[in-house]
């Protein structure tokens, strides 16, 4: 089955080439936001990667009231929209209710439904209606062949430009497993296929702030089986300081770690591409 090419910006989601989406998970104060743009406008630069923007306004499954849960609508996008200008990136961002969409959709290139709401009818004809790429994040709680059904209604609704992200299945109690068959299981739906890997490490009932909820161990071996089983690109939360990060501390890669993150995640892609070509003309 041919995959669809999805357009973001001028990036071509779908195709031979990797791209990356990056950036912190939740809006924090402006300096940072930035300084994270520059730095990931200088890794694309150098390592010749399309990159994404993605950063959340707001954070609405946070397991305590005394988190942080973002800016808000209107201050973030407002950021949003300034890093879009300044830097040139695609700018990604999730959404959690209808009323959302169309506002956000404004300003942003991408809008990601979070992987607890995936089967929200409202929110996906909301989302789908803006015209805009939407980003379906695979709900832990959902085989993976049945993302068939969200991506049923975006098509149903009038919009093909979807994008699949995996970021693990609910394990036991607090704990999230990557089963590479659904890396399998999603490209069978033909359209580009995203790994979450710094979701994927989340320990959930932790709080993000404890060093106890992620496992950033697993954070190359993961990445790299993501990218053997065929994924379109990566999805990693970066940080200038993960440990003092508002929103998933324990679980974000430092900025300054991503480009050596990056670079055998490149080669080892180009060694899938040859061999996926060489297959399909075997075949």
């Amino acid at each position: 089955m041919d995959k669809k090419i999805v357009r973001v910006g001028t990036i071509e989601c779908g195709t031979d080439e990797l791209f990356l989406i990056s950036g912190p998970c939740v809006i924090e104060e402006e300096k940072m936001m930035m300084n994270v743009a520059e730095r990931l406008k200088e890794i694309g630069e150098r390592l010749h990667i399309k990159i994404i923007y993605k950063s959340s306004f707001q954070k609405d499954n946070r397991s305590s009231l005394k988190y942080y849960t973002g800016p808000g609508l209107y201050k973030g996008i407002k950021l949003l929209a300034k890093i879009k200008e300044q830097f040139g990136f695609p700018v990604l961002t999730d959404i959690h209710y209808p009323e959302q969409a169309a506002p956000v959709a404004e300003v942003v290139d991408v809008l990601q439904i979070p992987a607890y709401l995936c089967m929200q009818t409202d929110l996906m004809v909301a989302a789908a209606k803006t015209n805009r790429v939407i980003n379906i994040k695979h709900g832990q709680f959902l085989a993976p062949d049945n993302m068939k059904h969200p991506v049923g209604k975006c098509i149903d609704s009038g919009n093909d430009q979807i994008i699949l992200t995996e970021r693990g299945f609910t394990f036991g109690y607090n704990d999230l497993v990557v089963d590479p068959r659904s890396f399998y299981h999603m490209n069978k739906l033909g359209y580009p296929v995203v790994f979450d890997v710094t979701h994927a490490i989340r320990k959930y009932g932790i709080p993000s702030a404890d060093a106890k909820g992620g496992a950033r161990e697993f954070l190359p071996v993961l990445s790299r089986a993501g990218i053997a089983a065929g994924v379109d690109g990566l999805f990693i939360e970066a940080h200038p300081d993960p440990d003092k990060a508002l929103c998933d501390a324990a679980s974000q890669l430092h900025i300054g770690h991503l480009e050596e993150f990056l670079k055998p995640l490149i080669e080892l892609h180009q060694v899938e591409v040859k061999y996926r070509t060489k297959s399909l003309v075997a075949h």
